[in-house]
């Protein structure tokens, strides 16, 4: 096996949904188009003609995010004819699991470099846009109805730990907020963003250069007094919880030997990947065992990991995490810049922010030598990769 490395991740500013959105005139599939051509425009030391797949996850494939999107986003971006892609579906862990199935490929020696990313159009493609469930999953008791309803998954998880109380994850959100806005001043993010051309059929032309969802200063009290809308005096609300959105990302990925040759910068290295299945209606907690099952995997605790990316969908699901590993909530290691709860979470694209994210903070912190980026999955699941740092000094674990 060979090692595989994450030479560098980017993406476009995160918007909202809805008429008013940045995106709202743009098309998902120029997104990732965007993406793929700051890659390249970024690594002129790739030959085009090296780039082996493009592996792009959308969770609803329909319309301009439809059409086996990793090919076509990869003809429009210009690559040569003779580099094929594909179409991943896995819900919010569709980047991620472009991202594995391609390292998947890249140990195997089947491909050299290419790249993984995802791309999610809110505003245009609501989620489960035109979905039949087969009635089965509900009649005959498979799942509970309530897990077909990420909001309400949420409060079922507030039901299974009641010590996460409303107010805890009032106060996590609010310091999402806090870490974002404090990243933005510091310069910590930004650099990753593409710039993107928008028209708004009221003001014309524009450029996307910023997350539109932030709400910088949001206070507890705040967050207090918000409407919960998937149960009458339940917990979760528009605060604690990231929004709708829309954006796109995309990584290179590439054999270590092969990213070294080339002179490509080698940001982390993939030590390995889980994915796990819990019951759907509580599938905030997938996390857990995903991790559980990685660490097993490769012999390491959870006190070797110096850096957390933890996608927020949810604080109660963040927090669940943190509780069954024994890691406060203030942790600086875990989410320093911080999340989706500030900066938005465009479904299918948020595993490659989260490794973009790891990435720059390895450059940061040569005394880290493992990195964790781990989301809950709708469905009932959980996904979880572990990186080490190749700038790792020795100082620390």
């Amino acid at each position: 096996m060979r090692n595989v490395a994450f030479v560098e991740g980017v993406r476009t500013p995160f918007g909202k949904v809805g008429d008013k959105g940045i995106y709202a005139g743009t098309r998902a599939d120029d997104l990732v188009v965007k993406v793929i051509r700051e890659l390249m425009r970024r690594h002129p030391e790739l030959p085009p003609e090296r780039v082996d797949d493009v592996a792009i996850a959308a969770t609803t494939q329909t319309g301009d995010q439809g059409l086996t999107i990793g090919r076509t986003a990869a003809l429009l971006a210009g690559l040569p004819k003779s580099v094929p892609g594909f179409a991943i579906d896995r819900m919010c862990a569709g980047a991620m699991t472009a991202v594995t199935s391609i390292a998947g490929g890249i140990g195997f020696g089947a491909y050299d470099i290419a790249i993984a990313g995802g791309v999610e159009h809110m505003g245009r493609h609501p989620m489960g846009e035109g979905v039949d469930p087969n009635p089965r999953i509900v009649a005959d008791k498979l799942v509970d109805p309530t897990a077909l309803v990420m909001g309400q998954t949420a409060e079922n998880v507030h039901d299974r730990f009641p010590e996460i109380t409303k107010q805890r994850t009032d106060e996590y959100a609010a310091q999402s907020q806090e870490r974002y806005a404090d990243a933005v001043k510091a310069g910590k993010i930004g650099p990753e963003l593409v710039p993107v051309a928008i028209r708004n059929a009221e003001l014309g032309w524009g450029l996307a250069t910023e997350d539109e969802p932030p709400r910088p200063g949001t206070t507890v009290e705040q967050l207090a007094g918000l409407k919960t809308p998937f149960r009458p005096h339940g917990r979760v609300t528009a605060g604690n919880a990231a929004g709708l959105n829309d954006g796109a990302t995309g990584a290179i990925l590439a054999d270590e030997d092969t990213a070294r040759e080339l002179g490509l910068p080698v940001g982390m290295r993939l030590v390995g990947y889980s994915f796990a299945g819990v019951e759907p209606e509580v599938m905030g907690i997938g996390p857990v065992p995903a991790t559980e099952k990685l660490l097993a995997r490769t012999g390491l605790s959870i006190s070797d990991i110096g850096l957390f990316e933890i996608n927020e969908a949810f604080a109660v699901q963040v927090l669940a995490f943190l509780d069954h590993f024994g890691l406060d909530a203030t942790d600086e290691r875990v989410n320093p810049w911080g999340g989706a709860i500030a900066c938005g979470h465009p479904l299918a694209s948020s595993g490659v922010r989260l490794m973009t994210q790891l990435s720059r903070q390895f450059a940061e912190h040569p005394e880290v030598r493992y990195g964790l980026t781990t989301m809950c999955i709708g469905i009932g699941m959980g996904g979880s990769v572990l990186w080490e740092n190749p700038a790792y000094d020795g100082s620390d674990k």
